[in-house]
């Protein structure tokens, strides 16, 4: 496995604060957040598959952030309205292990497609980024294929197989934490064998001091936390203007 579960630091973390500015509507039985860059453009749209706290506010500045770079951004929400909640986290209760086998692929790639679809033959978007944290990075890595996603980035990522990581065929860039339980470093070197092999454009960026979960729930009151942070996001903003 290229990289593990998900485990108890995946729902750990801070709230950020600030004001969401795209708006929530439903799109084929799927709610999705969705922002748009100033010129309103959707000839490249960003696909931001989430944590397992879906969409909140955290993600949604970040999706906020790559619309303010001039990317179409959609979160979908890959839970069906049953993502682990702020409060589950906060009070230590979030029950991962339960959750897991009610949002395995069979559950959230119908969501994928569907937006993925919608992009496309709706907003006519002709080419497509993804972003993918956590949870999320699994499906940017499963859906890295012609027709459905053009370039890839993920942070700390989890579940993702060697098998997927290998049968990539477009460029990926990740961010990685120095201590991550899940993205190892014997896993991260591992991914680095896996990706030489497949012949694609591909970056790993590796972040000191921080824990899985720094690129969307940094404690940005911490200067070398919310650096990482930051410098994560840059790095997928530059990933994107090159190759997508």
């Amino acid at each position: 496995m290229a990289s593990n579960p998900p485990g108890a630091c995946c729902a750990s973390g801070f709230k950020h604060e600030g004001n969401p500015v795209g708006e929530v509507k439903n799109i084929d039985g799927i709610d999705s957040y969705i922002t748009y860059p100033k010129d309103k453009s959707t000839e490249k749209a960003i696909l931001f598959l989430p944590d397992v706290f879906g969409i909140y506010p955290n993600a949604q500045l970040l999706a906020d952030e790559f619309a303010n770079n001039g990317y179409l951004t959609i979160i979908p929400d890959l839970f069906q309205g049953d993502q682990i909640s702020l409060e589950a986290m906060e009070s230590g209760k979030a029950d991962l292990p339960a959750w897991l086998p009610k949002h395995q692929a069979d559950n959230v790639e119908p969501v994928v497609d569907k937006t993925i679809k919608y992009l496309r033959e709706t907003l006519g978007v002709k080419k497509i980024g993804a972003v993918g944290y956590c949870f999320g990075a699994k499906y940017v890595v499963r859906y890295l294929k012609p027709g459905q996603i053009d370039v890839g980035y993920t942070a700390h990522p989890s579940f993702v197989t060697h098998e997927e990581l290998g049968a990539i065929q477009g460029p990926v860039s990740i961010a990685a934490a120095e201590v991550d339980q899940i993205f190892t470093t014997q896993l991260r070197h591992e991914s680095e064998e896996t990706l030489i092999k497949t012949g694609q454009p591909w970056q790993i960026n590796l972040f000191s001091g921080v824990s899985h979960g720094f690129a969307v729930r940094a404690d940005l009151s911490d200067k070398k936390q919310k650096f990482a942070k930051e410098q994560a996001f840059c790095q997928a903003v530059v990933w994107f203007n090159q190759y997508l």
